[in-house]
């Protein structure tokens, strides 16, 4: 069973910063690109960052990295503005994009909010 659980949300203030954590499980994890998109409320899911396997990265503001070693991707957000305020959620797919049809997991996502 696969399982991706993301951890590190939380209130900040404008123009500070959070790094995100995901876990995965139940997986070869070195052969999934990784992404992180987010929801706000009353609006579409938004890309926000992707990784390949190979470390390949696209992202709109913020930094993905990976650590195959520990099954984990992050995402640093730093300079947040209260509209970076969402539900961040992790995904993985067989490869990077800024869509989220080609990933096949989702987490539940983990809740950041900024305040002005």
């Amino acid at each position: 069973q696969v399982q991706l659980v993301e951890s590190g949300g939380g209130l900040v203030q404008a123009g500070g910063s959070l790094r995100l954590s995901c876990v995965a499980s139940g997986l070869s994890f070195s052969r999934y690109a990784m992404g992180w998109f987010r929801q706000a409320p009353g609006k579409e899911r938004e890309f926000v960052a992707a990784i390949s396997w190979s470390g390949g990265a696209d992202s709109v503001r913020f930094t993905i990295s990976r650590d195959n070693a520990k099954n984990t991707v992050y995402l640093q957000m730093n300079s947040l503005k209260p509209e970076d305020t969402a539900v961040y959620y992790c995904a993985a797919g067989g490869r990077l994009s800024r869509y989220s049809a080609p990933y096949d997991y989702w987490g539940q996502g983990t809740q950041v909010t900024v305040s002005s």
